[in-house]
Formats: structure tokens, C-alpha cells, sequence
């Protein structure tokens, strides 16, 4: 197609060719891919707003939990230093780059190189700069090198939300969930790595049996992996039917909660998540200005097991003045909101000033 020539004597541009949205077969179309307005919620509000009133998550985006808990623990003021070690969709930044203004600045960090340049567009149009807003490709193991390179001796606060984004459980493509088939890939850095088939594929039964004891506390994890060690599942979907052949005897329910709860474990090895947190967790003291206040947001009980423990340490060594007394977790109508909060737990500790 071609602009139209322009009659005589007219000098006006030519004006520019109008760009159709793509066309997909049918009203509905099944492709993540080629669900267009899960790609621009802003586009498509109206839709958006629909979604969560029915209590879900629109597709392609996510829904900061627990954000005024967090917001009540970190206090951030203006002009502070703030580290959102798990950027994803930016719900939680954006919420607390409003309190730095004027003149503090946030450090978002995030290994997924596929959203991470998303979020931070939107962050951008949003109206923070490079002067408030700083976007780092990096695991929240990253911390001590993603301050340094900002400039930054410490921070005076720092979040980490350890949950899966719903972008990466949305997309079929990454492999994180069963809600549509996809490859059985799970990593947050598609780049780096090996996807969650070659890593099923390696396991011995009693390594199997460790992971999915350790990171789902998975009942019948000495079943499951002597029968899932060692084999190559190429989808999500036949992981699922492999689980569920494994379990003939168990209601669709309860096996549909051990498919979730594989996922979950496999996901934390693939990406050495527990390697990870164990590293932020040793690091955050020396982390935090004289009087900093840490967050973290955890969702099952290996990782809340180790941020209790390690902000008990921290307390006894004199590193921390303070810390939470007890896992806070989400409101009922939170839980009731967006269900994925349901095992979200908060707990918090605070730098000594000395």
C-alpha cells in the first residue's frame, strides 16, 4: 500500500499510512500472544476494571499486594533511598517513588529481561526520571552492586516481594503455570540457565524428593519424584498429566494443589531462588543506612523460615534495633480480592542507628 498522490499543486505532506491493529481469527482468540489487550491494560481499561472487579488479575499485568502494610513498615520520606529488590510490574514502585518526591530516589531491581524494560517505560511516562528512577537487570542477590553502582553507600529502605509476577504465570510461553500449555522453561532469565525439562531431566528420585519436600512441602514428594526423576517432559501440560497419572486415587482438587505446589518447587531450584534470598538476607545489614527499615514479602514457608530466622540473628548480633513480632499477612478483603495474596507474608526489621 502506497499514499495516495497529491494533486496538483499541493505542497502538504503526504499524511502518514494509518496502521491497523493486527487482525486474529475469531472474537476470542486463545494465543497469549495474540490477546491484544492483555498487552495494553492502559488501552483497554475499561476491560481491566472489569477483570478485577470479578476478582481476578487482568492477563499481562500484576497487583501489588499488601501495599499499605508495606507502605506503614518503610515510612519512606521524601528525599530517601529506597530499593525495590523485585521491581516486576512496579506496583509497589510506583506507590513508593510518590513518598521519595521530592528528591529521593528508587533502585528497581529485576532478572527478567523481558518486563523489566516494560516496567520501567511505564515508570517513565509515568514521570520519573533517571534522577528518581533507576531500572537494574539483577537478582535481588545484586543488591550490594546494584547500590554501588548508583552511588549510593546504603538505602534507607528496601523491599523485596519474593512471589512469581502474574505476567510470567500469564504467559504460557515462559512455562511458570498449566493454565495453557507452553514449554517447560520456568526461568525468570530466559537467557541464562536451564530450563525446568533439562533440570527434571538430571534429577535423581532422592534429589527430586529433597526439592519438593524443601520448597512446597509437598506430602507425597517420595511418590511423586520416583516417578518424575529422570524423565523429559517437553510442556507444562504433560508435567501435569504425568502428576495426575501418578495420583489415580486422589481427588481432582487435591491434585490440582500437588500440581502447583511441583510447579512452585521446581520454579525455586530452576532459578536458585532460596541461593538468592539466602545471599540478600547476609548482605541487608550492611545494606541499610543507620536507622533503614527492611520489608519482605514471602509466600510459602521455606522462605518465610529463613527471613525469620536471619532477622532473629540480626536483632541478637545487634544489627537490627528492632523487628516485626509476627508475620503480618493480607486483610480478608484482600484475600478476597485478588486470591493470589492468600499466602502472602510480611515480616520487617529495622537498622540500628549506631
Amino acid at each position: 500500500m502506497t499514499d495516495s498522490p497529491l494533486p496538483s499543486g499541493d505542497s502538504s505532506p503526504p499524511r502518514p499510512l494509518h496502521r491497523r491493529r493486527p487482525r486474529y481469527s475469531g472474537r476470542h482468540p486463545r494465543r497469549f500472544a495474540e490477546k491484544y489487550k492483555e498487552h495494553d491494560p492502559q488501552r483497554y481499561a475499561e476491560t481491566v476494571a472489569k477483570v478485577l472487579a470479578s476478582g481476578k488479575t487482568p492477563a499481562g499485568t500484576h497487583r501489588p499486594i499488601m501495599v499499605a502494610e508495606i507502605l506503614a513498615v518503610l515510612a519512606p520520606q521524601p528525599g530517601e533511598v529506597t530499593v525495590d529488590c523485585t521491581l516486576g510490574y512496579g506496583g509497589h514502585a510506583r506507590e513508593l517513588l510518590a513518598r521519595l518526591q521530592p528528591g529521593g530516589h528508587l533502585i528497581g531491581l529485576d532478572a527478567d529481561p523481558m518486563e523489566l524494560p516494560k516496567t520501567e517505560k511505564r515508570l517513565r511516562e509515568a514521570g520519573y526520571g533517571p534522577e528518581s528512577f533507576t531500572a537494574v537487570r539483577s537478582n535481588f542477590a545484586g543488591l550490594p552492586q546494584a547500590l554501588a553502582g548508583a552511588a549510593h553507600a546504603g538505602a534507607d529502605c528496601i523491599l523485596a516481594d519474593l512471589g512469581v509476577s502474574s505476567m510470567q504465570i500469564d504467559d504460557p510461553a515462559r512455562g511458570f503455570s498449566t493454565k495453557a500449555e507452553g514449554p517447560l522453561d520456568m526461568r525468570m532469565n530466559p537467557q541464562r540457565g536451564q530450563p525446568a525439562s533439562a533440570f527434571l531431566a538430571k534429577l535423581s528420585a532422592p534429589g527430586l524428593t529433597d526439592i519438593l519436600r524443601g520448597n512446597a512441602d509437598e506430602p507425597r514428594a517420595t511418590e511423586l519424584a520416583a516417578a518424575l526423576a529422570g524423565r523429559v517432559f517437553a510442556t507444562t501440560r504433560e508435567l501435569a498429566e504425568a502428576i495426575r497419572a501418578t495420583l489415580p486415587r486422589v481427588n481432582k482438587d487435591d491434585t490440582d494443589l500437588t500440581i502447583r505446589r511441583v510447579f512452585q518447587a521446581l520454579r525455586i531450584a530452576v532459578n536458585d531462588e532460596l541461593g538468592a534470598l539466602d545471599t540478600l538476607l547476609r548482605h541487608l545489614p550492611a545494606c541499610l543506612n543507620p536507622g533503614g527499615r527492611v520489608a519482605v514479602l514471602t509466600f510459602h514457608s521455606g522462605e518465610d523460615r529463613r527471613v525469620k530466622k536471619a532477622f532473629e540473628a540480626g536483632l541478637r548480633d545487634g544489627d537490627y534495633s528492632e523487628i516485626s513480632p509476627e508475620v503480618i499477612r493480607p486483610t480478608v478483603e484482600e484475600r478476597r480480592g485478588n486470591p493470589r495474596s492468600a499466602s502472602a507474608k510480611l515480616r520487617w526489621a529495622r537498622r540500628t542507628r549506631s
